[in-house]
């Protein structure tokens, strides 16, 4: 029993010496490579700040307010008109403040609304603050950017630094007489996506000057574009 044991136990450190002699006779040769790509693109996703706020037409009497309601159907009205779905404009925060005039309390509570509209471009803008009442109008402003395809132009993006990393393996390995095989290794390292803030040129006009004012015109809007930059690694054979 003893001997047939010490057979066994032999033949297990054979086997064992053997797979181990293999392994240090045979070792995968490889190349650890990390690619990179970049893409910039236009937003074609601009949502337009808005917010409107109640006033009084006789302010030193606190008389007459326009309220939020009329304002709003204002908004309504003009985003329609410039060919926006509904759907575009969203409420974003709603906002109250009493208004002081001189060292009189104010006796009043005036709300004001912040909307959010969806458009592909800013040209329509000035069309539609114009069809608001210009004292109701708090302030606008850009609150981001995006793009509509952003997922694809992710994918793409991806599989460009993909390529590089086995681009870069290649040129490599060539400059050492040796070629690159299958791939044992994939993994994603940096994620970046860059989208600022819109820039407006001086002849943007976001707010109205008055009924009075000279026509306004078209709007002219230059922006920076939306980054995406992504790193892949990469490990090959080597031949």
């Amino acid at each position: 029993m003893k001997r047939l044991f010490l057979a066994f136990l032999l033949l297990g450190y054979t086997f064992t010496t053997h797979a181990q002699d293999n392994m240090a006779k045979d070792p995968i040769k490889k190349i650890e490579v990390t690619g990179s790509a970049e893409m910039e693109i236009v937003p074609d996703e601009i949502y337009f700040a808005i917010s409107l706020k109640e006033y009084f037409k006789d302010e030193k009497n606190q008389k007459d307010k326009v309220t939020i309601d009329v304002l709003e159907k204002q908004l309504i009205a003009a985003v329609i008109k410039a060919g926006f779905p509904r759907d575009n404009l969203t409420i974003k925060a709603i906002t109250g403040y009493r208004n002081w005039t001189g060292k009189k309390k104010p006796l009043h509570f005036l709300e004001s609304k912040r909307y959010i509209l969806k458009m592909n471009n800013l040209y329509k803008s000035d069309v539609i603050l114009d069809e608001v009442d210009d004292k109701g109008i708090e302030y606008v402003n850009i609150d981001h950017v995006d793009h509509s395809q952003i997922k694809e132009y992710r994918k793409e993006i991806k599989i460009n630094a993909l390529k590089a990393a086995k681009e870069k393996a290649t040129y490599l390995l060539e400059s050492i007489n040796e070629k690159v095989s299958d791939i044992l290794m994939i993994e994603e390292l940096d994620d970046q996506f860059y989208a600022p803030q819109p820039m407006m040129m001086s002849n943007m006009r976001m707010m109205k000057a008055g009924a009075d004012a000279a026509p306004m015109e078209d709007s002219s809007l230059e922006y920076q574009k939306i980054k995406l930059s992504y790193k892949m690694k990469a490990a090959f054979k080597i031949k």
